[in-house]
Order: structure tokens, then C-alpha cells, then sequence
């Protein structure tokens, strides 16, 4: 049996998620290093010893390995933001103040450190790729957890806390959307700080008057 064939049967008795992530973890290797433009799934089978056939097995495209690395990566500040929103001893509006900038800061980072990352994750955000478009609605979702209990507690004066948690989303994409921070770094936008102020500020609610 030639090597590669006994290559093909090792990978045939791994199970499919060990395979999966393999291949992911390749794909995203190649990704950060050249870009996923320029990356082929015959690059991928050969690093893995295995034939561009058996990556189809467990991905019937190459955008198919493009979103599931995407995913991987937006996965990673959808968990931290979460931990934020579940952290005890923090006020709504502590956390809504440390989830703006978790997703500022992740972002950021992403387009000093990991360029070619950040230019598929652009793409991806323009073209709206399906697992964007999921992304999105888990960083709502955290924020509508958030804004809600706020408002149960009586720190916000949310009547409608989804559209509430809507509006806060919309105000801070300047600050997180990857086109937005790479393309316009020094575009017109007040410092993330204020706009944080501001939002908490339409957020919380009022004392009665005396």
C-alpha cells in the first residue's frame, strides 16, 4: 500500500470532527500566512498527506472551508462577550461598557495582527456570508441579555429592550465592523470612550423628580 493511500485509511478511521478540525486548522494556517484567496484546497490536502477528494468529503467547497474558519474566528469574541454578560458583580451597564470595548479591541487587534485574517473576515462582512450574518445575531442577542436584565433591575429605562439592545448595536458598528476600522482608522468618529457615555447615557434611567 503506498503511503498515501495508507494516509487516506488513517484519516478514514479518525473520526469526522478530528478530521474537520484538521483540515480547519491547515486552512487557517495557510490563511494567516498567504491569504485565503490564494489558498487552495490542493494546499491544504497536501500539507495533511491526504487527497483534495477526501477534503471534500467533509466540505463540499472551498467557501465552505472560508466560513467554517470564519467562524472559528468570530466564535472566539462571541465566548468572551459572552463571559462578559454572565460575569457576577457587574452592573448592566459595566457590562455593556466592557462588551463595546471586547469587540473594539478584538477587531483592532485582528487588523494589526493578523492582516490577512481581517481581510477575509472584511470580505465576508461585505459579501454577507450566511455565518456573518449569524454572528451578528449572536452579538444582538448578548446585547438584548443584557439591556433586559438591565432593565428588570431598573438601571435602564428600556420599554422595549430588543430595539433598545438594536440601537446600541447600530451606534457602536463604527467601532467593531472590519471594514470600518481597517479602511477608516482616523475617519470621523467621536473616541470609543464618549460614545460609550453616550450610550449608556440614553440607556439608564432617570431619577423622579422630587
Amino acid at each position: 500500500m503506498s503511503q498515501t493511500a495508507e494516509q487516506e485509511l488513517a484519516l478514514a478511521e479518525e473520526s469526522a470532527p478530528t478530521t474537520r478540525c484538521r483540515i480547519l486548522a491547515t486552512a487557517e494556517r495557510f490563511f494567516r500566512e498567504i491569504g485565503y484567496q490564494k489558498t487552495t484546497v490542493a494546499d491544504i490536502a497536501k500539507t495533511l498527506r491526504m487527497s483534495p477528494a477526501n477534503v471534500y468529503r467533509f466540505f463540499d467547497s472551498k467557501k465552505a472551508i472560508n466560513e467554517a474558519v470564519v467562524e472559528r474566528v468570530t466564535r472566539e469574541v462571541e465566548a468572551l462577550i459572552a463571559t462578559i454578560a454572565a460575569a457576577p458583580g457587574l452592573s448592566a451597564s459595566e457590562r455593556i461598557a466592557e462588551i463595546v470595548r471586547a469587540l473594539h479591541s478584538d477587531c483592532l487587534e485582528r487588523c494589526r495582527q493578523n492582516p490577512r485574517i481581517h481581510e477575509m473576515v472584511e470580505a465576508a462582512m461585505t459579501e454577507s456570508w450566511e455565518v456573518c450574518r449569524h454572528h451578528v445575531d449572536r452579538i444582538l442577542a448578548v446585547l438584548v441579555r443584557v439591556v433586559t436584565e438591565g432593565a428588570r433591575t431598573g438601571e435602564f429605562a428600556a420599554e422595549d429592550p430588543v430595539l433598545a439592545a438594536q440601537c446600541v448595536h447600530v451606534a457602536i458598528v463604527r467601532y467593531c465592523h472590519p471594514v470600518l476600522v481597517s479602511q477608516y482608522p482616523n475617519g470621523p468618529a467621536p473616541p470609543i470612550e464618549a460614545m460609550i457615555a453616550f450610550v449608556l447615557r440614553a440607556l439608564q434611567a432617570r431619577p423622579a423628580s422630587a
